[in-house]
């Protein structure tokens, strides 16, 4: 996968480390990434994020991965909107994934945020990811 889609890419490293039981995956920096880690965090998938400087000297991200009895807490992570295919929904129609049970991350203008506070603000946007 190439860097056109780094929050894409960020997404698959969390997958991946979370296949293999991490704790802890890092990612580089970004305000998008962060903005989603921390969707991720205020509804319970992931433990948190701290940023850290590489040993590049470039900022980068460390997520702490949530699992519940050994089982990651993130059972599905996918992207939706994507830079050759952007997804964009008014606020009526941002899904709500597995009947509420899971998240769509929204990029509105009033911020990155969940599917439930997008309909709150009543604001729609660009769909980033869903998580379940």
């Amino acid at each position: 996968m190439s860097m056109n889609d780094p929050l894409g890419d960020m997404l698959t490293r969390i997958r991946n480390a979370q296949m293999r039981g991490k704790s802890t995956v890092k990612t580089p920096a970004s305000k998008l990434r962060a903005w989603v880690l921390d969707v991720l965090k205020d509804e319970g998938y992931i433990r948190g994020y701290e940023k850290q400087t590489a040993a590049t000297g470039l900022p980068e991200l460390e997520i702490s991965l949530k699992y519940f009895e050994g089982t990651p807490v993130i059972r599905e992570l996918k992207r939706i909107s994507k830079p050759g295919r952007r997804v964009y929904m008014s606020v009526k129609d941002i899904p709500s994934p597995r009947n509420g049970l899971g998240v769509s991350i929204v990029s509105t203008p009033k911020g990155v945020m969940s599917d439930a506070n997008a309909r709150t603000a009543n604001v729609g946007g660009e769909v980033l990811c869903t998580v379940f």
